[in-house]
């Protein structure tokens, strides 16, 4: 019976297999989980999943598959009566609150059933049938003090379990993405070595030593490992991209976070022959961009980020800046910087499918190899792959 919920997550773009099916379909057979909808999820998202950015996906189309119905149909289930009775206290009589106690969950599940098999078309008001607005403790939007949510989102909060909230939303690789996001996705871009003192146990090589000293203890330590990669963060700032402080901030804590080795520099629509660390003295302590050339080595990571929204002129034309004369244009400081750093990417907070309509868009695309990526999880993935080649 799990076959059509197997294709609704391939409709949903989720990359499920064959194997990870009969994975789940194997765990059910041996009774892993007990008859527990809550039980089945955890169990179908840990088999059937294997990236968290698909895991906002997962709970749409489990939630659309099992049609909302916001409770679990358990044999033995444990219903939070106080709970429910204390939030219904301000509005029940002591008549009303027995007749709580009276009814109870499995005659509500068993109702529930019943009425999904004769019910045939939506009903708004009413208080026997599932419907909206009623007092009906089936639906949505009404008002019972036992009630079993089924679609809708919850008005009075007084569902017996709602398990269909979803957790993940920001794992969905085309939303825009927050912090702890972006560190996922910069973890891609990894290359360990051991550094430093000998400080952390090699346990191994302890085993290894032990084995060999007939079952002495013999201690062996190594450095710890760390993230060995450079990175070079360029970030464009003021103008258009005051739109996307927020991403861009995200962005760069993140990754201040993630590399330990990264340094980075500030521009203003196109690099072009100075840069600056601090906005606020940008006009007195600048650093040339011929310097920051040959200050790094060619295996530094470089990361352009921008909108790259500007007049063509700023990019092809010496004199182009906006805000004071360049000898040079900047496409001829992005061909140094391509050229020095061949595997240089372009990171853009703007919606992807806009970047055809913008001219000095494509004009920065070309100059980077066309390795200019959108600033989501899937875009982030795309970019420290080329990165790490």
């Amino acid at each position: 019976m799990l076959i059509d919920f197997f294709f609704m997550l391939k409709d949903a773009k989720i990359p499920v297999s064959i194997k990870e099916f009969l994975l789940l379909l194997e765990a059910l057979e041996k009774e892993v989980i007990g008859p527990s909808l809550d039980d089945f999820y955890y169990l179908a998202r840990l088999t059937l999943v294997k990236d968290e950015a698909h895991f906002d996906k997962f709970d749409r189309a489990f939630g659309l598959y099992f049609k909302g119905i916001a409770t679990v149909f358990e044999e033995n289930a444990a219903i939070p009566l106080d709970w429910l009775l204390k939030r219904a206290a301000k509005n029940l009589s002591e008549e009303e609150r027995a007749l709580v106690e009276k009814f109870g969950y499995e005659k509500l599940a068993a109702r529930l059933q019943q009425l999904l098999q004769e019910q045939k078309e939506r009903h708004e008001g009413g208080s026997k049938w599932i419907g909206t607005g009623g007092t009906s403790p089936f639906g949505n939007s009404g008002n019972n003090p036992e009630g079993i949510r089924i679609g809708g989102a919850s008005t009075n909060r007084s569902a017996v379990k709602v398990w269909e909230e979803r957790s993940y939303r920001d794992y969905d690789a085309a939303r825009e993405i927050g912090t702890r996001n972006i560190k996922v996705a910069l973890r891609r871009l990894r290359k360990f070595a051991r550094q430093g003192a000998p400080d952390e146990l090699a346990l191994d090589a302890t085993i290894r030593a032990t084995a060999n000293n007939a079952g002495y203890l013999d201690i062996r330590m190594q450095p710890a490992r760390r993230n060995n990669i450079k990175v070079l963060m360029l970030l464009d700032v003021g103008g258009t991209m005051d739109e996307h402080i927020q991403r861009t901030e995200e962005l760069f804590a993140a990754s201040k976070s993630e590399f330990k080795n990264m340094e980075f520099y500030y521009f203003h629509n196109c690099v072009y022959d100075q840069l600056w660390r601090n906005n606020q003295r940008k006009n007195t302590e600048r650093f040339a961009t011929w310097d920051v050339l040959r200050k790094y080595t060619p295996d530094t990571k470089v990361i352009f980020v921008g909108d790259a929204t500007m007049s063509p002129y700023e990019i092809l034309h010496p004199g182009g800046a906006v805000d004071f004369h360049n000898d040079e244009a900047g496409a001829a400081w992005l061909q140094r910087f391509t050229t020095t750093f061949p595997n240089a990417i372009w990171l853009n907070p703007e919606p992807e499918n806009i970047w055809e309509y913008r001219q000095s868009i494509g004009i920065i695309r070309q100059q980077m190899d066309n390795r200019m990526y959108p600033l989501t999880i899937e875009g982030l993935e795309r970019g420290m792959r080329a990165l790490s080649k």
